[in-house]
């Protein structure tokens, strides 16, 4: 029987963007919340919570991006001139506030201090939405020809694009507000969870407006789910119920954990709460795949049409099998070695 290596890939792609979405989503809302910081001390506080490990999370970014240009050539070249603009305006906004990270805490002049706070924040809401506008125009489709990209520079321009990009920022704020909730105590801890509250109710309603937009965007899709405007077929929907039905319980779950005060009586485990955003984020993928699976390039091209040939994704695999393992546990040493909380005048180092 032979292996289906353009599948295997497609998984270890979606693996790779999904740890992405989940380990940088964090760092980048973290930075959208300094805006709201009431003190300069309470903003060092946030950032040092992710100091330690933005950069090493923007790895995954690496490895989405090199997967689908050596794995799938053929969408690398339709999806990319697709969306030059906003990758462009991502990676400078990423670029901006990298830079930002380091000149904010060396800037001794108050308006040089406001501007590297305003461009590290800035930068972060930049990259979350130009994420999600590229998230957006994915799913709408993208307009090939003769296995070429045939539409304009501004084709992602959309509502349903704009809906997606902000979808993605309140998201992003959702895992930032219970990386805080991990991470720090006090009066910054009461903070985060009245921020994670606000950002969930939030969260739930774009999850809902964003999913009915999406039956509408190609026939396909509504016929994929069994489930329309005007009716449902309980044959398709019912095996796929599942998936935003998870969804679903964990908000209430992550609602009602968020609510416990810090100090209550059989309180819930403060790791927990970002575990629970980061379900309700997968049961969000997971549904995205179902949605546009076997498509790479959606209702255009499949994950066999646009991949490369069998013996070289046979020999990236060897490739891929012996450094994701060592990419994860690096991951996962770097982020126990900085587990705790942070307290106040830490720097890089969390007690």
């Amino acid at each position: 029987m032979a292996i289906d290596l353009p599948f295997i890939w497609a998984i270890i792609l979606a693996i790779g963007v999904m740890m992405y979405v989940l380990l940088d989503g964090f760092d980048l809302g973290v930075g959208m919340f300094t805006a709201f910081a009431e003190s300069e001390e309470e903003r060092n506080m946030m950032t040092a919570t992710v100091e330690p490990v933005w950069d090493g999370n923007e790895t995954w970014l690496i490895i989405g991006g090199g997967g689908l240009f050596a794995a799938f050539p053929t969408a690398y070249a339709i999806i990319m001139p697709a969306f030059y603009l906003p990758v462009l305006i991502m990676l400078a906004a990423l670029i901006f506030r990298g830079v930002a990270f380091e000149f904010r805490h060396k800037a001794v002049r108050r308006p040089t201090r406001l501007f590297w706070n305003g461009a590290f924040y800035g930068g972060s809401f930049t990259a979350a939405f130009a994420q999600g506008i590229m998230l957006g125009g994915m799913v709408q489709g993208i307009r090939v020809e003769g296995g070429a990209f045939a539409g304009g520079p501004f084709d992602w321009l959309t509502p349903f694009a704009l809906l997606t990009g902000l979808s993605v920022v309140i998201g992003y704020l959702l895992l930032g507000a219970c990386w805080l909730v991990l991470k720090t105590e006090g009066t910054l801890n009461a903070k985060a969870r009245k921020w994670g509250r606000m950002a969930l109710g939030a969260v739930a309603i774009c999850f809902l407006a964003v999913s009915f937009a999406t039956l509408s965007v190609d026939p396909s899709i509504g016929e994929r789910w069994g489930f329309s405007m005007t009716h449902i077929e309980p044959a398709r929907f019912l095996p796929l119920a599942p998936v935003p039905l998870i969804g679903m319980a964990l908000v209430v779950w992550l609602w009602r954990d968020l609510s416990m005060k810090q100090d209550a009586v059989g309180t819930a485990p403060e790791w927990r709460a970002y575990l629970l955003a980061a379900g309700i984020f997968a049961s969000g993928y997971v549904g995205l795949g179902v949605s546009l699976y076997p498509f790479i390039v959606p209702y255009e091209i499949s994950i066999w049409e646009a991949a490369a040939r069998d013996n070289a994704l046979g020999l990236m695999l060897v490739g891929a099998v012996i450094m994701l393992p060592i990419i994860l546990a690096y991951t996962a040493y770097v982020y126990s070695l900085f587990w705790g909380k942070v307290k106040p005048g830490d720097g890089y180092h969390a007690h």
